[in-house]
């Protein structure tokens, strides 16, 4: 019987609290979504499975000396996974729709209003006494309204480590969530006839300008915003790196082998932190509140902007296309191309929405910048 008792008293079972059970949960829904809903699966299946492994009384693995916690401190902490990400990203993109409409990148660079419009609300709501985060913490938590996951998560590890989980949990459910979010706000804020606007073919891009441009995007915006080099950098490496043409084995092994390794580890890493006693207070509420709104205001500006820049146009600019100037790389741009169809049957502007989805991420990266300098 002292065996029997030993053995229930050390079980799973006998140790869990309420909290533990209700994070289980959350992290069973995770999986749900990755699986079933197909929501970003690549991360949503290594978090939730991470969280799972935290989640339940005994297990080590995501403490002290356990394998989640140690990629978590050498590559979260560090910083070396998002970078690496992000390097994958630059291999897998074309710039060639922004670098054909130049314009887009305004698109872009006015969806990046919600992170800076988030951290302004954090610290108000924190002077009014209704929250509480500090300087570091709420550029932390505006970096979410970009909707780029590698971003918020080298931000949240520079500047504000302890809310690494809920900013990673928001960040790419947010992401994930972008066929739900969008589309009613780009109703809301465009009229039937601004989304039935057709946009005239893409120039050919050549191959000298796919070669420049990652070169002369990292040395300007690297020689004027520093900190925002490591993420840029990396991205435009990987760039480079598909279209010099003459390093095709490292540019496939950095699309597809790399950065599937480097993304099962930072799942499950970020998985590790969503401990109960870490994630479930108020602050996290607080966070998953603040990443939405962000998230809806980045989507908003880049519509304004799209709306604006279509009257300014000699050539007609469906609005549309603006929701894309968010991260989310590229299911924003489908989701522009989805809404437009429903209005036009005719209407194709997915190679026009990766422009200003294109432009996110730079933007994306050039706001981490400025937030790690002026917080830091």
């Amino acid at each position: 019987m002292e065996v029997l008792q030993q053995i229930w008293t050390g079980s799973g079972l006998y140790q869990i609290t309420g909290d533990q059970l209700a994070m289980l949960g959350v992290c069973l829904l995770m999986l749900y979504l990755g699986i079933v809903k197909k929501f970003e699966p690549l991360l949503l299946v290594t978090i939730g499975f991470g969280g799972l492994l935290s989640n339940i009384p005994g297990v080590e693995i995501a403490t002290g000396d356990g394998l989640l916690h140690l990629a978590y401190v050498m590559g979260i902490e560090t910083g070396a996974f998002p970078l690496i990400i992000f390097m994958g990203v630059g291999a897998l993109t074309d710039f060639g729709p922004l670098l054909a409409n130049p314009k887009t990148l305004f698109l872009g660079a006015a969806a990046q209003f919600g992170i800076f419009a988030t951290l302004l609300g954090a610290l108000g709501l924190t002077e009014l006494g209704i929250m509480d985060f500090s300087l570091r913490e709420a550029a932390a938590i505006g970096i979410i309204g970009g909707a780029d996951g590698p971003t918020a998560i080298y931000v949240a590890g520079q500047l504000a480590p302890h809310l690494l989980g809920a900013i990673a949990v928001a960040a790419y459910s947010y992401m994930a969530l972008v066929p739900i979010i969008q589309p009613p706000i780009m109703k809301l804020l465009t009229t039937e006839a601004e989304r039935r606007i057709e946009m005239v073919q893409l120039r050919e891009v050549t191959k000298a300008e796919r070669i420049i441009f990652p070169l002369v995007l990292l040395l300007l915006v690297a020689l004027l915003l520093p900190s925002a080099a490591p993420l840029l950098g990396m991205l435009c490496f990987g760039n480079l790196m598909r279209e010099c043409g003459v390093v095709d084995r490292l540019s496939d092994t950095t699309q597809n082998s790399l950065i599937n390794i480097v993304t099962i580890f930072l799942g499950l890493a970020v998985g590790s932190k969503l401990r109960a006693e870490q994630f479930l207070d108020w602050s996290t509420l607080s966070i998953l509140l603040l990443g939405m709104v962000a998230f809806a205001i980045g989507t908003a500006s880049g519509l304004l902007m799209g709306k604006l820049l279509n009257k300014l146009s000699k050539t007609p600019i469906n609005p549309l296309i603006g929701a894309a100037g968010v991260s989310a790389v590229p299911m924003a741009a489908r989701v522009a191309n989805k809404v437009g169809l429903e209005a036009n049957p005719q209407n194709i502007l997915l190679m026009h929405a990766m422009g200003p989805n294109v432009a996110g991420v730079i933007g994306s990266a050039v706001a981490a910048g400025i937030m790690i300098m002026v917080a830091s």
